[in-house]
């Protein structure tokens, strides 16, 4: 399809029933199967990308956390292999 940004120019309105009704009406007659059902497939491609930049926070030293995950999510800390109760 190569959308980008399909959203962002799009009419307000949107398309209207006629012209989707008779989008699809053209899409049966030419790609409609012997039992008159229409197959289609598609393939949805996504790329991102990041990289690195100096003004990014760093993580801190494993260990040097001055507050406990669990205080802060209000629950009771489990150790590894406990189950919950």
């Amino acid at each position: 399809m190569g959308e980008t940004a399909a959203l962002s120019e799009r009419n307000p309105r949107g398309l209207s029933k006629r012209i989707l009704a008779r989008a699809f009406e053209i899409y049966r007659e030419r790609f409609s199967d012997a039992d008159g059902r229409v197959r289609a497939t598609f393939e949805i491609l996504t790329a991102t990308g990041w990289a690195p930049h100096e003004s990014q926070q760093k993580p801190l030293k494993p260990g040097s956390a001055t507050t406990r995950l669990a205080d802060a999510l209000k629950t009771k800390e489990q150790r590894s292999g406990e189950k919950a109760g």
